[in-house]
């Protein structure tokens, strides 16, 4: 029996206002837009410390071919949520020095961990940092006294730099797209030697170049941040510098003068630019990375709502069999350099703490969402099979930033676990760690990144391709 619904003159002027009420907060809300501010700080170190990332290096710095630098992007929607991206040209954030500037910036600028992400380039001409990868440097302690304090001081002026890019937000649009650039390769599956031999490379990649625009209410560009998974080992010099990274930075700011901008590395664990070796090489690949960019900025680009969604967790992952006070007093013995170190080291912790640690309980992974635009944030050397199957899972447009807040140790797939090699086994030595992880811990973590997703809305897709080597779709 249909029922006909009958509506006083009262209940039709409150429906009427409530409609009008709720348009007018949705034209509020397009209208107040997107905040953003920017800001810059020269890290590059005053006196000669040594460098990062290479073992056999057996001397400090000899000066300056690029300065370093960090930079904050600040952002906030239109109903008031802020969030800050903070890059840098240096090798690794470690959790202590990571934990005490996200601390700091919560306490002065009320950020939760959500609303942070630190993300470094990895540079390999960057400075040695306190806490990170120390077993494989042969330095003294008048270098360690010189790396102390360049770390404090490099904190401190992170967070003030927060502050700078909170402080000067203006009204802003912003845009993303994702492009493409091909000089990154597979370093386990193709031989450095024989690479200008090679006419197929081998092994899985992801080329894509994601992108993010951000213009002033005029429409002036005042930053762009950009990524690419691929190592900045295209240097070994005793100068500072960002490498390609780097070289990219400047050829962007050369050409959008008023503009800042922002490298973060992707899932780059296992990709490295090859051939390699010279300066002329490092500065070809920023070309070409700036290039990639430029086009985008030009042409591949959409517009994102002012929306920010974030989440943030930090979890649990276990190792494999730990070796024994025995196997490691034989290492000690019969090992020179960083391996005979990393078994002095685990000897003491076993000594301080009676037994070594069965997990690492603090892996941080993190989802912003800007508008329609997913970004999967991970820590540590993020091989790039977790970019391929991000994708698979979210989709081709999301972006992918590795060696974010706390770069603890190389992060491998499945498949690299089971074959071992220098990411799925002894760079453990490298970083400090008691034993390779044990397995399950690239469904762990793919599993938190669903459970993040729920809460940041970012659909699950299907996967429209089976493979390894992942062709990125342009916007």
């Amino acid at each position: 029996m249909n029922k006909k619904i009958k509506f006083s003159g009262l209940q039709i002027i409150f429906l009427f206002l409530v409609f009008n009420l709720c348009a007018a907060g949705n034209k509020q809300y397009e209208s107040v837009g997107w905040k953003a501010g920017v800001a810059r700080v020269c890290i590059t170190p005053e006196e000669s410390v040594w460098l990062a990332g290479y073992a056999f290096r057996d001397h400090s710095s000899e000066g300056i071919l690029v300065d370093l630098w960090a930079k904050a992007l600040a952002l906030e929607d239109a109903r008031g949520k802020k969030v800050i991206l903070i890059t840098a040209d240096l090798l690794t954030f470690p959790k202590s020095i990571s934990d005490t500037i996200r601390n700091q910036i919560g306490a002065k600028y009320g950020l939760e961990r959500d609303q942070i992400i630190l993300n470094c380039s990895h540079t390999h001409t960057g400075p040695v940092l306190t806490d990170a990868l120390s077993d494989i440097y042969s330095y003294d302690e008048i270098q360690a006294e010189k790396i102390k304090r360049f770390s404090d001081d490099l904190k401190e002026k992170i967070v003030n730099l927060a502050g700078e890019a909170l402080q000067s937000m203006v009204q802003a649009n912003l845009y993303s797209g994702n492009g493409i650039a091909r000089f990154q390769v597979n370093r386990r599956n193709n031989s450095e030697k024989t690479i200008n031999n090679l006419t197929d490379l081998k092994g899985p990649k992801d080329y894509s170049v994601p992108v993010l625009k951000v213009t002033d209410s005029g429409g002036n560009l005042i930053a762009i941040v950009f990524g690419y998974a691929c190592h900045p080992t295209v240097l070994g010099i005793y100068r500072f510098s960002g490498d390609y990274p780097g070289f990219a930075q400047l050829e962007l700011e050369k050409r959008y003068p008023g503009a800042t901008a922002m490298f973060f590395q992707g899932a780059g664990g296992d990709q490295n630019p090859l051939p390699r070796g010279s300066i002329p090489l490092a500065e070809q690949y920023g070309l070409e990375l700036a290039a990639a960019v430029v086009r985008v900025l030009k042409e591949g680009t959409i517009k994102l709502e002012p929306e920010i969604l974030t989440a943030y967790s930090e979890i649990e992952l276990k190792f494999s069999t730990l070796p024994t006070a025995e196997e490691l007093m034989r290492i000690e013995n019969e090992s020179t350099g960083y391996q005979k170190r990393w078994a002095t080291h685990m000897l003491e912790i076993i000594n301080t703490e009676g037994s070594l640690p069965g997990s690492y309980k603090a892996y941080p992974t993190q989802i912003w969402k800007l508008g329609s635009q997913p970004i999967m944030i991970l820590g540590g050397e993020i091989l790039v099979e977790y970019s391929i199957e991000l994708k698979k899972l979210f989709g081709p447009e999301i972006f992918v930033m590795g060696y974010s807040n706390d770069v603890m140790a190389y992060i491998p797939s499945e498949t690299v676990l089971r074959e071992g090699g220098y990411e799925g086994e002894s760079s453990k030595m490298v970083y400090g760690m008691p034993a390779r992880w044990a397995e399950g811990i690239e469904n762990r973590i793919l599993e938190e990144f669903r459970r993040l997703a729920e809460m940041t809305e970012v659909p699950v897709i299907k996967s429209e391709n089976g493979g390894m080597d992942y062709n990125i779709k342009t916007k």
